[in-house]
């Protein structure tokens, strides 16, 4: 696992600790708000909806 994959696995970690935490009520709303942004759009980028929606990505994008 390359550097910048384990990046990608802490801060989407993170990002589902982050949204049971907010469900049992432990962080602001604020905090709940980024965390379903982001989870939002990790998923409109990643390649099953790409598919689904007949998005390709850039040229330049560098491959994971």
């Amino acid at each position: 696992m390359t550097q910048h994959d384990t990046a990608k696995a802490v801060a989407d970690g993170a990002a589902v600790l982050t949204t049971v935490g907010v469900m049992i009520t432990w962080l602001p709303p604020l905090a709940s708000l980024f965390t379903i942004i982001y989870l939002g759009l990790r998923i409109w980028e990643s390649d099953t909806v790409r598919e689904m929606t007949k998005r390709k990505k850039a040229d330049n994008a560098i491959d994971e």
